[in-house]
């Protein structure tokens, strides 16, 4: 497995299309990043054209990843746009493209987010999933907790709510 990340690459057309193709693929494969499959490009624009606005004009930041010259995986670094909390952050829109699960590119995505998350002074970061996925397990793997949940907060289909379960990484040195 190798992976490259690039932090803050410039949202030229191709990329767009390559992430909005990348969320759809993770939408119709069943993950949770905003939708319930089935799903076309269209409907992937109304969230991903709110989130590269929140790109290009800030105060957000994308981590993109490759294997090759391939848009394998992304994640968004979400600024609170609070000053109370501005010592965290929440990461979103996290996918790796469903043909690639189980190679740990995953893994190696949200352990360079903590990388970078400490690189930017960020004491903590902070990750929603949805419930009934064991997506809490994954993180729990990589040193979240779980903070809470909003239950029932996550309408999926009528008469099929899901948890809202809060993810927290604490990013501070631990002491000996």
């Amino acid at each position: 497995m190798s992976l490259r990340f690039i932090l803050d690459p410039d949202l030229t057309p191709r990329l767009r299309a390559e992430i909005v193709d990348l969320w759809a693929a993770v939408s119709n494969a069943g993950g949770a990043v905003g939708f319930v499959p089935p799903v076309t490009a269209a409907d992937v624009h109304v969230l991903a054209d709110p989130t590269f606005a929140g790109i290009t004009d800030g105060p957000d930041r994308l981590l993109a990843a490759y294997s090759g010259d391939r848009l394998v995986g992304m994640l968004v670094f979400g600024d609170t746009r609070f000053p109370l909390k501005a010592h965290w952050c929440v990461l979103q829109r996290v996918m790796v493209h469903p043909d690639t699960q189980g190679t740990g590119y995953g893994s190696a995505l949200m352990t360079e987010a903590a990388r970078l998350g400490r690189e930017f002074g960020h004491e903590a970061l902070h990750v929603t999933v949805r419930g009934g996925l064991g997506l809490e397990k994954f993180y729990d793997r990589l040193g979240y907790r779980e903070i809470g949940r909003l239950p029932g907060a996550l309408r999926v289909a009528p008469g099929d709510d899901r948890d809202e379960i809060l993810m927290w990484l604490d990013l501070k040195p631990q002491r000996q």
